[in-house]
């Protein structure tokens, strides 16, 4: 985590550009399905594990990760960072009452200061250019996209060279709806025991069953195939 956040800094003050993408047990099994979010997810210039089985899986295939970087975690604490090195954070996703509820949590937490501009994640394919556009004009050093996949990784990397001005690029998913009260974490003991995908189950089984029950199923197999093909 704090290696991340260095890095980030450190790409901002030397006016780097980088998009970071993070996976799970969930997105893993995307991209063996997906060769198009394969693709893009390679195109990031920072891969990292949003998810505790994915840095059990690495232990078991004896190429292991340091720790779990989890997204939500890692874009609060990009965001005191902006506040406190006076970077600026452009907001692009979710419903428009869910964004504006982030912004408005994250301005009177520090200032309007960190604040580039938001956008909700709604729009047409022929107008993600001049949104792109209107976050690079914004003045931006990071940006967070939470929108599902492969939507926010088909927009980050297809309008790669047009966000080129904002230094630090990031996919987030679902934190927006963390952050604005919409959908509830799982407790620590949970994220540490690897069981946060239950307590998110637990919330909405009869949309969750197939994602966690199936996907992990999936994954399960993956990992033990992986294992034993050398």
């Amino acid at each position: 985590m704090q290696e991340t956040i260095d890095f980030v800094d450190n790409t901002i003050t030397y006016q780097g550009d980088i998009t970071l993408t993070d996976i799970n047990a969930g997105k893993i099994i995307q991209i063996h399905e997906d060769a198009q979010l394969k693709y893009f997810v390679e195109q990031s210039d920072i891969i990292q594990a949003d998810g505790q089985s994915v840095i059990w899986a690495s232990k078991l295939l004896k190429k292991p990760l340091k720790e779990r970087v989890a997204g939500v975690d890692l874009v609060e604490n990009l965001i005191r960072q902006a506040h406190v090195k006076g970077h600026k954070v452009f907001f692009f996703g979710a419903q428009e009452e869910v964004v504006k509820e982030v912004v408005n949590r994250f301005v009177n937490k520090y200032s309007k200061k960190i604040l580039a501009g938001y956008r909700n994640g709604y729009f047409k394919h022929s107008e993600a250019p001049s949104i792109a556009k209107q976050i690079a004009d914004s003045g931006a050093n990071l940006l967070f996209v939470a929108i599902t996949s492969p939507i926010q990784e088909k927009f980050l990397i297809e309008n790669k060279k047009e966000l080129k001005p904002v230094n630090f690029k990031m996919g987030v998913g679902g934190s927006f709806d963390v952050f604005a009260g919409k959908t509830k974490r799982a407790p620590a003991w949970m994220q540490n025991a690897g069981l946060e995908w239950f307590y998110r189950f637990a919330q909405e089984p009869r949309r969750m069953w197939k994602r966690y029950l199936v996907g992990n199923s999936k994954f399960i197999y993956l990992v033990i195939k992986e294992r034993f093909s050398n």
